[in-house]
């Protein structure tokens, strides 16, 4: 991948700017020596070793500390880094919105494939409709790593399901608004005895074959706790996949069963699946509005708008 696009260069009017001391920050902490990141930013070592110095002079204090082993940031040099992608990010992003033709408002937003399929598309249409020069870039992924996007400037937003314990950078607080709660529910092949059943407890589930969601995600992470809830090891999958469209199917097609959010059984009208009475029932999962703080984001308005929100927290 090229600098360029590994360090959210900006292009166009915005690359004129003094850019060439947040790429080295950010580069030498990626490459992790000088000789790595020297060749990124086609520089000698004597001279990038120099640009250190004088970036980490004007600051008064290391940003790396120096071992046989390459560089390493320091802690204040992690908080000075970090800004430094975020900023490089959001230049990049400033000049795509200005380049464009017309000029338009990019709105980077995250959402996990459920949010996305059942939530989102309402909010897009309210969202573009109102305003002609708004445009979306919506990313589907699991959480952690929408976080992670979040953190590091690429997304102004997400609309998701949070972790309990939500991770903060160094400097990067971040803000939530719970939007809503969602609705999950356990399904089944069709004709499998469970749908015919009033009431199946965790350990008749546990039994059973089942198609869950990557370890990693929120949702695996609920059923997880659902059976730990009922003093049990949750049973492992014999398929796993992220998005709930496609668990929807591997469940239709008789893999075995899954737990899939409410939104998403409904706008596929059921798909010849069949609903689980599942006793305690699965938890519904909070979704909420998550962005940085301590940043004045006027895209974020406009989000929070679309989503029925004040403009400002």
């Amino acid at each position: 991948m090229p600098s360029s696009e590994r360090s959210g260069q900006a292009r166009g009017p915005i690359a004129g700017l003094r850019l060439r001391p947040l790429h080295l920050r950010v580069e030498l902490q990626r490459g992790g020596s000088l000789r790595a990141a020297a060749a990124v930013l086609n520089l000698t070592q004597p001279a990038l070793s120099k640009s250190l110095g004088e970036v980490e002079a004007s600051f008064g204090f290391a940003l790396f500390t120096r071992s046989a082993r390459g560089l390493a940031t320091t802690p204040r040099g992690e908080i000075v880094v970090r800004g430094a992608a975020m900023l490089l990010q959001e230049l990049a992003h400033l000049g795509a919105e200005a380049s464009a033709e017309p000029a338009v408002t990019l709105l980077r937003i995250g959402a996990p494939p459920f949010v996305a399929q059942g939530y989102l598309p309402e909010v897009f249409a309210r969202l573009v409709g109102e305003q002609a020069r708004v445009r979306v870039q919506l990313m589907e992924e699991r959480v952690p790593l929408l976080v992670q996007a979040l953190l590091e400037g690429r997304l102004d937003a997400l609309v998701t399901s949070y972790p309990t314990e939500m991770p903060e950078a160094a400097g990067q607080p971040l803000h939530y608004e719970r939007l809503f709660d969602a609705d999950f529910t356990v399904i089944a092949p069709p004709g499998h005895p469970l749908g015919r059943a009033r009431r199946v407890d965790w350990p008749r589930l546990c039994r059973e074959r089942w198609i869950m969601p990557a370890p990693t995600s929120m949702v695996r992470r609920m059923m997880d706790e659902v059976f730990r809830s009922a003093g049990l090891m949750a049973p492992v999958p014999v398929v796993e996949s992220t998005s709930p469209v496609t668990n929807l199917r591997l469940v239709a097609a008789g893999l075995g069963l899954s737990a899939v959010p409410a939104s998403t059984l409904d706008s596929a009208g059921g798909s010849g699946v069949v609903r689980v009475g599942v006793d305690p029932p699965f938890p519904a999962g909070p979704v909420a509005l998550i962005h940085r703080t301590g940043t004045d984001n006027p895209r974020l308005g406009l989000l929070r708008q679309a989503l029925g929100l004040p403009a400002t927290v």
